[in-house]
């Protein structure tokens, strides 16, 4: 049975989105809600799915109780462990059927239609996912803790990092680590306590400063995008090796980094078809037509 309406959410470690569109393919209402990374809490990450899809609902003038008539595609991140999944999927959710796999996946069915291609993913995090004759393979997106190679969480953690070793006498000042050390007070001790308890949003919140003063040619941030850019193309390389015909640049540091890449990386790149959103609306529609023809 076809539902009367299809609900796409891309979420991710700083923001959620959804979009919502009738039957026939078209959009009704957008809505926009913090992050949405469930391997961090998982009940929060409900909460901001279901906020931004209300919103959503509300763009379109439609009640709430309206997502007990959508079928819903939810590319999150932190669901590529079972672990992560399961716990989103024991809480529940209020739509009439759903479909849940990762942010990647979701970006990678927009950006080619469903078809061969790959996405590389840069944002908060970083992931690459490379589909191939119905194959996936993922390159990275691990997990702030261990990988994320290149993403804003990974530039500005090296950033206060560095900052801190200017101010001990360990590397040249500069003017991004005078930026970085005033948003503390110029003091170590404040830096300390912040990164006890700093997700990788608020690490990702000092890539924005950094792509600023590289812009002016600052000697350090030069370099931290030098050497994001490295982790990016080489994960680029890695997922044309694997037969992807093209790879698809997306996430918000993908616009600010791409004229860092190299020649040989940016050859690689073609423009999305459509962004994760669309993707994740295009995952629960192929889940529906798959059940239709059994």
């Amino acid at each position: 049975m076809q539902p009367d309406f299809y609900i796409g959410v891309d979420g991710g470690g700083t923001r959620c989105r959804a979009r919502l569109r009738d039957a026939a393919g078209r959009c009704l209402g957008e809505g926009m809600a913090g992050p949405a990374n469930p391997r961090k809490d998982a009940r929060s990450a409900r909460e901001e799915i279901l906020h931004a899809c209300a919103a959503a609902l509300t763009a379109a003038g439609l009640p709430e109780d309206a997502l007990g008539r959508a079928a819903a595609g939810l590319g999150l991140a932190g669901v590529g462990q079972e672990a992560g999944r399961a716990a989103v999927l024991a809480l529940g959710f209020p739509f009439a059927r759903l479909a849940l796999d990762t942010d990647a996946y979701a970006a990678c069915l927009g950006a080619h239609g469903g078809g061969d291609g790959a996405v590389m993913i840069v944002g908060t995090g970083s992931c690459g996912l490379a589909l191939v004759g119905g194959r996936r393979t993922h390159v990275g997106g691990w997990g702030f803790e261990v990988s994320d190679d290149g993403s804003g969480a990974w530039i500005g953690q090296h950033a206060v990092r560095r900052s801190l070793w200017a101010h001990d006498g360990l590397a040249p000042e500069t003017g991004l680590t005078r930026a970085v050390m005033a948003r503390f007070g110029g003091d170590p001790d404040a830096v300390v306590a912040w990164a006890g308890s700093a997700r990788p949003a608020d690490h990702a919140a000092f890539a924005a400063l950094v792509v600023e003063e590289a812009g002016r040619g600052d000697p350090l941030a030069v370099a931290l995008m030098e050497e994001a850019a490295g982790h990016v193309s080489c994960a680029i390389g890695r997922l044309a090796e694997l037969g992807a015909p093209a790879v698809a640049l997306v996430g918000g540091l993908a616009g600010p980094l791409r004229p860092w890449l190299p020649a040989e990386a940016r050859s690689l790149l073609c423009e999305p078809r459509a962004d994760a959103v669309d993707g994740a609306i295009l995952m629960v529609a192929r889940m529906l037509e798959g059940e239709d023809r059994r």
